[in-house]
């Protein structure tokens, strides 16, 4: 069973696209829709996303039977993949501010290798001890949070000394000449389709939410910042597609 956790107190954060603040925003347009959410994935990514996250897990390399923590999860893809790699003696949470995906995800973890717990939490206030997780993911959900900052340092708190944080997500791609045809996909054919099957709002959203988003230099510097070291950055699909990996300091060895 999904824990439920408290919403809490929004925040202010500074308008982009949308009017208002960003997480309300964000929370209410997955929540309309969660339940066309993994058919639009599937859909949209050709299929990739799958893939993706599979190569984001072995680039990650948790041991069997670790606890591992996937944030803005959704209905829990990157958490049973997670759960593949610990095993029957592993463990992993799966969070996100979105309660209706997070019930939607709910059958599918039901049946995962590990167990999966699916709670309702805020990725910029994880409510779990500091140094628990041994690999601590986000799968294409970093860049809808009001203060990156905030939630990669969260990231970083509750990953074990030694730990990883891994960030997969969406950027903009290396090759000038592979641009046009990107934003020809994102921007004309993706809120069409979205449209189509679902809301065309969040599908318009997405490639704007692409193009504000920071740079892959900037964030693997914000990684830094949060006290990472040994930033590893995977470029797929010309680039479209990133895979920022973070090593957590170890602790310092106590002297006699």
């Amino acid at each position: 069973m999904a824990e439920i956790a408290e919403p809490k107190p929004e925040r202010e954060t500074a308008p982009t696209h949308y009017t208002g603040k960003k997480e309300v925003y964000v929370r209410d347009m997955f929540a309309g829709i969660a339940d066309r959410y993994d058919l639009l994935n599937s859909v949209l990514s050709f299929n990739q996303h799958k893939a993706w996250r599979r190569l984001a897990v072995r680039l990650a390399k948790p041991t069997q039977g670790a606890h591992c923590l996937d944030v803005c999860t959704g209905t829990g893809d990157f958490a049973i993949d997670l759960a593949s790699a610990v095993g029957a003696k592993g463990r992993v949470v799966g969070s996100d501010f979105c309660e209706p995906m997070i019930r939607n995800g709910l059958h599918k973890t039901a049946t995962a290798v590990a167990p999966i717990t699916m709670m309702v939490a805020d990725c910029e206030q994880l409510p779990y001890p500091s140094n628990t997780f041994e690999v601590v993911t986000v799968g294409f959900g970093i860049r809808n949070v009001a203060h990156i900052q905030q939630a990669v340092s969260e990231m970083a708190r509750v990953a074990q000394p030694g730990g990883r944080v891994v960030i997969l997500e969406f950027n903009r791609p290396l090759q000038r000449w592979y641009k046009p045809f990107i934003d020809f996909y994102l921007f004309q054919v993706l809120p069409r389709i979205g449209g189509l099957l679902s809301r065309k709002e969040a599908y318009t959203y997405l490639p704007e939410s692409m193009k504000h988003f920071v740079s892959r230099e900037k964030l693997s510097e914000t990684m830094q910042n949060a006290g990472l070291t040994d930033i590893q950055v995977h470029d797929l699909n010309f680039g479209t597609v990133c895979i920022h990996i973070g090593t957590k300091l170890p602790r310092a060895k106590e002297t006699v």
